[in-house]
Order: structure tokens, then sequence, then C-alpha cells
């Protein structure tokens, strides 16, 4: 996987399963929630990666990683 995964980030990703969508602490084997489609996914990820203050990646179902959010804890913010 492209990108950091640690502790300090979510994932959406395609299900191992290949049916739905899944949000994953970076690091993490277990997901935090299974969805039926991207988007309740990404709005999820959402939810939780601003209370945690983490990193939120979306993938594509390729796996590789099409959109990134900051919601706290950005190591490059933007300069003002």
């Amino acid at each position: 996987m492209v990108g950091k995964r640690g502790p300090d980030t979510h994932h959406v990703v395609p299900h191992k399963g290949g049916n739905g969508w899944d949000v994953k602490r970076g690091g993490a084997d277990r997901a935090s929630g299974h969805f039926d489609t991207k988007q309740q996914a990404v709005d999820f990820g959402r939810q939780v990666s601003r209370s945690q203050q983490t990193e939120l990646r979306i993938h594509n179902q390729d796996g590789r990683i099409a959109q990134s959010d900051s919601h706290g804890r950005d190591p490059n913010p933007p300069k003002g």
C-alpha cells in the first residue's frame, strides 16, 4: 500500500472478499466498519477521522490512494 499506514491514519479500502468497502485504522487487521457502498464507507471514515484527528486515505477499487483528507495533526499544513 502506498502512503502512510500508521495509527494516525484511517483508510477506506475495498473489502478483501470483493463485496463492499471497509474502513480501517492504519496498521489494523480488522475493519472499524463494513459498508455496501464506497460513499457510505467514506462518510463513516470522515466521521471517525475527524473525531480521532487522523489522516483519511480513500482508495480506489484497485487499492491505490485516490484521495487524502487531513483531519488534524497534518505534517504538512498549508501556509497561511
